[in-house]
């Protein structure tokens, strides 16, 4: 198993052993702990070079119990994500993590997004992973055995070819620092120092047209600063930055893994759920514009008569924030007005709303979406609700 992870606090503490059945205390031996754990570092990593590059396309390749997955799904750029690993039980157990929640459908993201696990080697070729903007590979390689080794780069950086590759390993030097540490993990066929490593990615680098940069998470303890990362990592970046084609001709198609679990996510580019928030951003948008409004008609008609100066009106209290610019665009659109018991909304007034506007790109594109689920005046510029309703009554 892998090193416990938890701070750069290293913890003196005895270590046990057995000796003949009998326990005997080995003294001044190192606890080393990492915050956060070394698996969450290394998860946020990627997250955050996600942040930073945007990439559209993103498969995990021993992606395991797809933790980073989960991770990365948040993301708004990404529109497809791909976990690959050899333990098919292990991907059926976990792929229902990765579905939506009810959240999701209630706050539709902007873009789809399809998330896909496939049960097979990361050495084989399967061309529905071809012309993906980042691979990642995080404490994979050390699990391959020679002939696995061999042909991962070939399949990794040749075939599929991707505008990044991320690899991470455990970086043997470290080693020392753990009590009683051979391999951080049973099944790993080797740990690499840095200098091995280095040479491995270079050269690697070199034969498939990438170029690469070294660094890493864990950092090492007061004094020990000379062994370096914990987890040492590369960042492959194709020369030229595009990803391999997708577009495979028919006879090329390979498609040797078994996709084990797929879903996809509500989106704002689906038309039934762009309706739904739309529709229901209006609605919301023109009623607080009418509570808005009720207090001045009510004084206009003198229903209120003379009330005390502090006497409170109905407002919405929990109102959104605007900049300047978005108020100066809100206080110059068409306002609000009245005709008898009805109240109108131009739909440029609500045009004028930030999250309307990052919905909407004209008053042409609202009102063919709106026309059958909310009233518009007859010439259909305007949203028209009544001005009372029976909640006002009551107050």
């Amino acid at each position: 198993m892998e090193a416990t992870a938890c701070t750069k606090t290293e913890a003196l503490a005895p270590c046990s052993s057995v000796v003949d059945g009998n326990f005997e205390e080995v003294p001044r031996e190192t606890v080393i702990q990492f915050k956060p754990p070394l698996y969450r570092q290394r998860y946020q990593f990627v997250k955050n070079l996600v942040e930073q590059h945007e990439p559209k396309k993103v498969a995990d390749l021993g992606c395991g119990d797809t933790s980073l997955l989960r991770l990365l799904k948040v993301n708004p750029c990404i529109e497809l994500l791909v976990g690959v690993d050899i333990n098919e039980d292990k991907l059926r157990w976990r792929g229902d993590t990765l579905a939506p929640f009810l959240g999701d459908f209630l706050k539709p993201r902007d873009l789809n997004l399809t998330i896909t696990l496939y049960h097979g080697s990361v050495v084989e070729r399967d061309s529905r992973l071809l012309g993906f903007d980042l691979i990642t590979c995080i404490e994979l390689i050390e699990h391959l055995d020679s002939g696995d080794l061999a042909r991962f780069p070939e399949v990794v950086f040749g075939y599929l070819s991707p505008s990044m590759i991320v690899i991470s390993t455990p970086n043997s030097e470290f080693n020392p620092l753990f009590p009683s540490v051979t391999f951080r993990d049973s099944d790993h066929k080797f740990e690499w120092t840095r200098m091995e490593f280095q040479t491995w990615a270079l050269y690697v680098a070199n034969r498939y047209d990438y170029s690469v940069e070294f660094t890493g998470v864990g950092e090492p303890p007061a004094g020990a600063e000379n062994v370096g990362y914990c987890t040492q990592i590369g960042i492959f970046r194709k020369n030229g930055g595009k990803a391999m084609e997708s577009c495979v001709s028919e006879q090329y198609d390979q498609h040797v893994y078994k996709a084990v679990f797929t879903t996809s996510y509500p989106s704002l580019q689906q038309e039934r759920f762009f309706k739904l928030v739309l529709v229901n951003e209006v609605s919301q948008q023109v009623e607080s514009l009418r509570v808005s409004h009720l207090p001045r008609q009510k004084k206009q008609d003198g229903e209120w008569g003379d009330k005390p100066k502090d006497s409170k009106a109905p407002c919405p209290c929990f109102g959104p924030v605007f900049t300047e610019v978005e108020k100066a665009k809100i206080e110059n659109s068409p306002k609000p007005f009245c005709v008898g018991d009805k109240f109108f909304v131009p739909l440029q007034r609500l045009l004028a709303y930030p999250k309307l506007n990052r919905l909407c790109a004209n008053e042409e594109m609202m009102r063919s979406v709106i026309a059958d689920s909310i009233p518009l005046s007859s010439d259909g510029s305007a949203v028209v609700s009544d001005l009372r309703d029976y909640f006002d009554e009551q107050f």
